[in-house]
């Protein structure tokens, strides 16, 4: 009888090991990812010109004499589409 046991044991031990590589990888990621940034900076300027500041979430930017000055990104960003957070009052 003990050796029946022994054996059973032996088994659900050998399966346990087979299968915890399974549990203990990391996830495989998504294809998608992050949103890819579409447009260039300078596109987006080109496309809005009334706009002063902008962000991708990561660095914020003013726009001077139609070129952009930005921030150093910050950490741990994930970086959007660009989008003006102030535009020009004409």
């Amino acid at each position: 009888m003990k050796r029946v046991s022994s054996k059973i044991a032996l088994l659900v031990l050998l399966a346990a090991v087979n299968v915890s590589p399974v549990f203990a990888a990391d996830a495989a990621k998504p294809k998608g990812g992050a949103p890819e940034q579409t447009e260039s900076m300078k596109d987006f300027i080109k496309a809005n010109p009334d706009c002063l500041e902008m962000n991708d979430q990561c660095s914020f930017c003013s726009v001077v004499d139609g070129e952009a000055q930005c921030s150093t990104p910050q950490i741990a960003c994930v970086k959007q589409k660009y989008q003006c957070t102030m535009r020009s009052s004409k």
